[in-house]
């Protein structure tokens, strides 16, 4: 297993800050650094910083969102970060959410699987300079009847084949990652249910094989599987869990709408359903501090690395036995030098627990 980093800017005075946790994060020998965005900072651009700025570590982007940019401009984009960070660029995609899609982009978020797939097919058509001929049920190109002309990629891309994730939660789209992609983005991952999400990367991976492909019980041989998980460090367990809570109730009340929320739909199916709905109705109150609080604790831990270092060591034996591949960590700390002591904790915890390459 791996280790990686998930960075986080809520602020633009925290970017500096977040450049200087991504280089700390190289010099501690992570694997990888995923740069997320929702409606603040761009990835891109963060991303370009980091790699300029760093020497071994792989950046990706986790994830770009899909109604943010046209698929040729993602795979423009794609390669030039691979240019420029010599070959360590990992794409992340994700259709967001109805809220962000709709509000945000003005893109209606309908058939979401059938988008991505157009979508990831375009990319990688792009990154192969190919001529630009396409029709699928979402995407036409060129438009018809109109002036524009199949063109190809002007540059030459460093990898035409750069992997390429997907962020899912449903079952469904859980089948699109493993048949399209290269990898897996999960949040609110508990080992005690990775075996139930590797069936269905299986599922759809032992379709895009076919029937002479390999057995579906080795299929995922070469996907990455991570499982992004808040860290916080500490001896007092529940003390640690209170920061994630107000991070959880975010996402099982605010992201998306009260009837299409994959957040809450997956706490449920984790066994967390009453009090998903509890937490969902109290955001959407607007009484975010009682959400937070309603978010159970062990929801928080099983889907978080919490406590002291031999603890936190076990928890990343769980999850390598249950078969993530990388962890990603989001370190939480009130100042950045709290961020950084995470970081290292982290790294001593992932050495103690003796599951790395």
């Amino acid at each position: 297993m791996r280790l990686g980093l998930t960075l986080s800017a809520w602020d633009t005075g925290d970017l500096a800050d977040t450049v200087r946790l991504a280089v700390e994060a190289d010099r501690l020998g992570y694997s990888v650094c995923w740069a997320p965005e929702a409606y603040g900072t761009d990835a891109a651009t963060l991303l370009a910083t980091v790699a300029a700025r760093t020497e071994r570590i792989d950046i990706g982007s986790g994830v770009f969102q899909i109604p943010a940019r046209a698929p040729a401009m993602t795979a423009m984009t794609a390669a030039t970060l691979d240019a420029l960070s010599g070959g360590r660029f990992r794409l992340g995609l994700g259709v967001s959410g109805p809220q962000v899609s709709e509000g945000w982009y003005g893109v209606r978020f309908d058939h979401p699987l059938a988008r991505t797939r157009d979508y990831v097919q375009v990319v990688r058509q792009v990154l192969r300079r190919e001529r630009l001929e396409y029709a699928g049920k979402h995407l036409t190109l060129p438009l018809p009847d109109g002036p524009g002309k199949p063109l190809r990629l002007s540059v030459r891309p460093l990898r035409p084949d750069l992997p390429v994730y997907l962020a899912a939660v449903g079952p469904r789209n859980l089948e699109l990652a493993g048949e399209i992609a290269d990898g897996w983005l999960g949040v609110f991952v508990a080992p005690e249910f990775v075996p139930d999400s590797l069936a269905h990367l299986r599922a759809g991976r032992a379709r895009a094989d076919g029937p002479d492909g390999a057995d579906s019980s080795e299929s995922l041989a070469g996907f990455d599987v991570v499982a992004c998980a808040p860290v916080v460090t500490g001896d007092d367990v529940e003390a640690c869990a209170m920061p994630v809570r107000g991070y959880a109730a975010l996402y099982l009340g605010g992201m998306g709408s009260r009837t299409q929320n994959f957040y809450n739909a997956l706490a449920g199916r984790m066994g967390y359903a009453e009090q998903a709905a509890r937490v969902q109705d109290l955001y959407l109150a607007r009484q975010h501090r009682d959400a937070a609080a309603a978010v159970p604790f062990e929801f928080v831990d099983s889907t978080s690395l919490l406590g002291p270092v031999d603890r936190i060591a076990g928890r990343l034996r769980a999850y390598a036995d249950a078969g993530v591949t990388t962890v990603a960590v989001s370190p939480f700390g009130a100042t950045h030098e709290d961020r950084v002591a995470t970081l290292h904790t982290t790294a001593e915890a992932f050495a103690a627990a003796g599951v790395g390459e």
